[in-house]
């Protein structure tokens, strides 16, 4: 692909060229490091390289047998990741309230970090992805979508998650930041896409138990098993590298505590 010369020294004077490495990938299923191949993170984000380093270190409990409705003991959840994200320094960082799984809301973060990071030259900025309702089923995995016909619960706008599926503008050379087509576009609005470029998605219980519950209601329990085991079972096949919280709105104000600028 040929570049225009200017663009590039444009990138090198900012010192946002950015880099594409294979991240270390995870053997264990419990662990975040499998989230994303490649990084889109800009070569001048120390700080959010370091995070997103030591949350693919940090291990992820998966393997619950039941759950109860409220989390009251920081095992059943991902304290320890979660208390990274809060504790995370730069003043440039975004809190989505995310509801609607056919929403713009990946449209949204993507564009949220092309200004920050080109526009205003915020290379730290970190946006964080707070899911429930609906837009909570986008943080499951295939094969659990496939078991309990979660596309039933979108109203039949998806049948499978395709806002996992990686799009053909990752192949594009990301030092072309400009490219219509490429890794910053509307062409590569993903959830593997933004991971990759240091988004934090973070995953509601409480929107768990509702839909193990509305699943039950429906009839869909293949094994007949418990509210407490099938909300278990949809915890345990959240996509690696999600950040499991006790609830959306409950985390919210804490992360509104630590600095992050809250968006609807």
């Amino acid at each position: 692909m040929h570049f225009i010369p200017g663009r590039r020294h444009a990138m090198r004077s900012l010192g946002l060229g950015l880099t594409v490495g294979m991240t270390a990938l995870a053997t264990s299923p419990t662990s975040a490091g499998a989230a994303a191949t490649s990084s889109l993170l800009p070569a001048g984000a120390r700080s959010l390289r370091e995070l997103t380093a030591r949350l693919s270190a940090i291990p992820r409990r998966r393997d619950f047998k039941t759950v109860p409705m409220i989390l009251t003991s920081e095992d059943l959840w991902d304290h320890e990741a979660l208390s990274e994200v809060l504790a995370y320094k730069p003043a440039t960082k975004q809190a989505w309230d995310m509801t609607d799984i056919a929403g713009p809301w990946l449209n949204l973060v993507r564009n949220a970090l092309n200004a920050q990071v080109w526009s205003f030259r915020h290379p730290d900025f970190l946006a964080v992805a707070e899911c429930h309702g609906t837009a909570q089923l986008a943080l499951y995995d295939q094969a659990i979508w496939d078991k309990y016909q979660l596309g039933l619960l979108t109203g039949g706008k998806f049948t499978t998650n395709t806002l996992l599926l990686q799009r053909p503008a990752e192949a594009a050379d990301p030092v072309d930041f400009e490219n219509p087509a490429g890794p910053f576009s509307p062409a590569d609005n993903s959830i593997p896409a933004l991971m990759a470029r240091g988004v934090v998605f973070m995953s509601c219980h409480n929107a768990i138990w509702e839909q193990a519950e509305s699943l039950i209601k429906r009839g869909i329990n293949p094994d007949r098993l418990s509210h407490e085991s099938v909300a278990a079972e949809l915890t345990n096949h959240l996509i690696p590298g999600v950040v499991l919280t006790p609830g959306a709105v409950g985390t919210l104000p804490e992360l509104q505590r630590a600095g992050f600028h809250y968006i609807a």
